[in-house]
């Protein structure tokens, strides 16, 4: 899903150069995505995090990844954004989310990108899950 957003994000942005980048357990990491920007002519790397609220990974994590990336590479200058947290249009974002989750449940639109392969967006009656069951889809 990262790299579908970011090709969304690539087709709709004045920016160049832009890669995708995991900050672990996948590829292409963040130092072989900012060596991709570099070797695509970019003189300063912006790592803008794909999250909606600050914590470790943004306090700590990304900024250290991302300083050890760019010590390879002089001259080159990197900024780790804010990540989306109370941005004016996330309350849009989240609006169009829900409508178009109400009306999927209502058998009106067809499952996101986000729950075409899961059971999410199913209304259930209360009866619908068993005593105690806390899955996601009885909640």
């Amino acid at each position: 899903m990262l790299e579908r957003f970011v090709e969304g994000f690539s087709d709709h942005t004045p920016y160049e150069i832009v890669e995708p980048a995991h900050m672990e357990l996948a590829e292409p990491s963040i130092a072989t995505a900012f060596d991709r920007c570099v070797q695509r002519g970019a003189k300063r790397v912006v790592v803008s995090p794909y999250f909606l609220l600050p914590g470790r990974h943004w306090h700590q994590d990304i900024p250290a990844l991302t300083a050890q990336a760019a010590a390879k590479h002089a001259g080159v200058t990197y900024l780790v954004t804010a990540p989306i947290g109370l941005h004016p249009l996330m309350t849009q974002v989240i609006q169009s989310r829900v409508e178009h989750c109400i009306e999927h449940a209502a058998g009106n639109a067809p499952r996101c990108d986000a729950c075409v392969s899961t059971s999410g967006c199913e209304l259930l009656p209360v009866d619908a899950r068993e005593p105690g069951d806390t899955s996601p889809q009885a909640r």
